[in-house]
């Protein structure tokens, strides 16, 4: 009720909520699956990779499975497993992506392809096999990219992939807000996860011009992007569908120019 002062805390909570995690195994994912947790949900988590999704379930006390999320029948039947075990499903959230650097006249096709299957292609599977599981309204909150709202060098493959799924994102919030269900995204600038580490983050050069370029001083970090999807799981985002909100430290506000103070 509005107004009700004691609701608030509350609002922010997912307890007895029912979660499922895509890309569930490092970074962005795990992080994202143990604030589910620490929240009040229950968690069941998925990769790729077996072992990771067993030791991000080992973590939260959870479910897990590993699957590839670009294979349509292998999502669909991870939706009926899910909900076999958990019930209603009532939030999904998806980190699942990957990026590709190459010049816009020098990107393979395959290439092209791999960034849409991972980036776009596959959240469309997703929305197709757990929307019937959220009987009862529920939430999807997908991981885009700035990417995907400005333009990169070398990411025009990746940026058209997450452009794809930012757009995804808005017309199934139209689509199934009648059915009380909610799709959001977050759209991460520069973020430290294991995977940044093993690739950006190993040149020196590139971390010292990245960081002097962030307004609030430092690179993003996997809660930064983990608190943003859980506002958009949890009731305190309750009226609030079909936006892209980015998490960049400030990059995308600020005038590009260098200015001398």
């Amino acid at each position: 009720m509005s107004g009700d002062q004691s609701v608030y805390s509350d609002r922010f909570r997912l307890d007895g909520r029912r979660i499922v995690v895509l890309g569930a195994g490092l970074g962005m994912g795990r992080e994202s699956a143990i604030a589910a947790q620490q929240l009040g949900a229950s968690v069941f988590a998925v990769d790729l990779d077996e072992a990771r999704a067993k030791a991000t379930a080992e973590i939260v006390g959870g479910g897990y499975a590993a699957v590839d999320v670009t294979d349509r029948d292998a999502v669909l039947a991870l939706a009926d497993r899910v909900s076999q075990e958990l019930g209603e499903v009532d939030g999904v959230i998806d980190v699942v992506g990957m990026a590709a650097w190459h010049p816009v006249d020098q990107t393979p096709a395959d290439v092209r392809e791999r960034m849409f299957a991972l980036n776009y292609v596959q959240a469309l599977h997703v929305l197709e096999a757990f929307t019937p599981k959220m009987t009862g309204g529920g939430t999807f909150a997908f991981v885009s990219s700035v990417s995907g709202v400005r333009g990169a060098q070398s990411h025009s493959a990746y940026g058209a992939a997450k452009a794809a799924l930012i757009a995804l994102v808005r017309s199934a919030a139209v689509e199934l807000a009648p059915k009380g269900i909610r799709v959001n995204a977050v759209a991460p600038g520069v973020i430290l996860t294991p995977r940044t580490q093993d690739s950006l983050f190993a040149d020196p050069k590139f971390i010292a011009a990245q960081e002097a370029s962030v307004p609030m001083g430092r690179f993003g970090e996997t809660p930064d992007i983990a608190g943003a999807l859980m506002f958009f799981t949890a009731a305190a985002s309750a009226y609030v569908t079909g936006q892209n909100l980015i998490v960049d430290g400030g990059v995308d506000a600020k005038f590009p120019h260098l200015i001398k103070s």
